[in-house]
Formats: structure tokens, C-alpha cells, sequence
């Protein structure tokens, strides 16, 4: 669902996958377990909170 994102922000399955990333554990774990930079990254890209 991230890739559909990435390519088509505004199709359903990009809106849900943006939606579900503010809640889903999953993707909160894998996001502080990534180096300060790439989470940087990530939350300029989904326009998201860094982790600290």
C-alpha cells in the first residue's frame, strides 16, 4: 500500500494507507527503529512527526 502511495496519493488504497500509518503499531515500531536520518525522510515525504 506504501508503493500505491507513492505513486497515486489520491487513489483509495493511498488514502487508507496514509490514514492507517497514524495509528498502525506496526509502522510506529518500524519508524523509530530507523536511523534519525531516514526518519526524517520518511516524515517530509507522508508529512508525519519525527520520532524525536
Amino acid at each position: 500500500m506504501r508503493a500505491k502511495y507513492d505513486t497515486a496519493p489520491k487513489s483509495l488504497a493511498g488514502r487508507f494507507w496514509r490514514f492507517h500509518i497514524n495509528f498502525c503499531p506496526g509502522w510506529k515500531k518500524y519508524f523509530t527503529a530507523l536511523p534519525m536520518a531516514e526518519q526524517q525522510d520518511l516524515a517530509r515525504r507522508y508529512n508525519i512527526r519525527a520520532a524525536r
